[in-house]
């Protein structure tokens, strides 16, 4: 009963949020419900990375898929960082998008999501992630929502907290790896965030206006959390199908 009390005040929040950016022009098409919703100011956000010392020093970065990290994105290629983006729903793994084999031309385009699937290379196995990634130095996530903590809300899905979990069991990156997500001002919130056990929580908040490091940020998971896994997740997702086998 209690999963489904925070199930629900996490839904709540959202539509808050979503209802909020709507009602004052700031979510872009195709509009704010039910997704990541991309705002005005991302551009903006994303250049506060910039600013920080964690984002300057990483050589290897995973950034999520949702339009509003795009900016994140392409600056990371931009910068001869390595890219890692989620492919949608994870359901063929990762992408990895080397800008150095990449025409400056198209650096743009490669940024999104087809310009990934053209230029990137997916790894959609135990054995080709860490063939192909020793380690990842940074994460970049998107919100609908979260607070000055570092606990966040996502779309509801549970993808990112999936794909934290994933690599941290692998070995890609460590528990602490410094993650940042970028926000409209509108989305970061005082009060506390209905939380699970495998919501990973946020350092950084990069806003239009600001950035803000997280206080007193809650423990994050120590990787996958079985029990929290639905029969459909599993199935849908093939890396994580295996990775259960090998457990046994």
């Amino acid at each position: 009963m209690e999963r489904v009390n925070i199930k629900s005040q996490k839904n709540e929040i959202r539509m808050l949020i979503w209802k909020k950016m709507e009602e004052l022009g700031i979510s872009l098409p195709p509009g704010a419900y039910g997704r990541i919703p991309n705002f005005k100011g991302a551009k903006q956000a994303a250049l506060r990375v910039g600013v920080l010392r964690d984002w300057r020093t990483a050589r290897v970065v995973k950034v999520n898929p949702d339009s509003p990290q795009r900016w994140v994105r392409e600056l990371a290629l931009r910068e001869g960082k390595k890219l890692v983006m989620p492919t949608p729903r994870l359901r063929r793994g990762f992408l990895l998008i080397d800008p150095r084999l990449i025409p400056s031309s198209r650096i743009s385009f490669s940024a999104t999501i087809k310009g990934a699937f053209r230029y990137g290379k997916l790894l959609m196995t135990i054995d080709e992630l860490k063939a192909n990634l020793s380690s990842i130095d940074l994460i970049v996530e998107g919100s609908v929502a979260v607070n000055d903590r570092g606990e966040r809300l996502g779309k509801g899905e549970g993808y990112g907290d999936l794909e934290f979990a994933i690599l941290l069991e692998l070995g890609i990156i460590e528990r602490e790896v410094p993650i940042i997500t970028t926000v409209h001002d509108i989305q970061l919130l005082r009060e506390r965030l209905p939380q699970d056990p495998h919501d990973v929580a946020v350092d950084y908040i990069l806003t239009p206006t600001r950035v803000v490091k997280a206080n007193d940020r809650p423990k994050r998971p120590n990787g996958l959390i079985p029990s929290q896994l639905s029969k459909e997740k599993v199935k849908e997702i093939p890396l994580i199908s295996e990775m259960l086998r090998t457990k046994k």
